[in-house]
C-alpha cells in the first residue's frame, strides 16, 4: 500500500514554478509543495534542484527587463514536501 503513496509523493530534482521553464510540473505544483532550505520554510522559491542542492528566490520586488521578478539562486540543502501531508 505504501508503495502507492511513495510513488505519488515523490519530487523531481528540479521544479519551476515558471510556465516557461521546462522544470515546470503543474501536477506537482498543484498540490502546495512547501521549500525547507536550511531547516527555514521558504515562501519565496522560484526553483529548486535537489541533487545540486541550491533555491532561486525572489529578490525583493525588482524585476528584470522582461517584467518577471528577479531572482538569486542561494546554495544550502533542499528539502521540498508537500503541506497536504502535514496537515493530516
Amino acid at each position: 500500500m505504501s508503495d502507492d503513496n511513495d510513488s505519488n509523493d515523490q519530487f523531481p530534482d528540479r521544479l519551476s514554478v515558471d510556465p516557461n521553464s521546462p522544470y515546470y510540473n503543474a501536477d506537482i505544483l498543484a498540490r502546495d509543495v512547501g521549500i525547507r532550505f536550511k531547516g527555514v520554510e521558504k515562501t519565496n522559491v522560484e526553483e529548486y534542484c535537489i541533487s545540486e542542492g541550491w533555491v532561486r528566490v525572489t529578490a525583493g520586488n525588482a524585476k528584470d527587463r522582461y517584467g518577471n521578478p528577479l531572482t538569486i539562486k542561494v546554495h544550502g540543502p533542499v528539502e521540498p514536501y508537500f503541506r497536504d501531508k502535514t496537515k493530516s
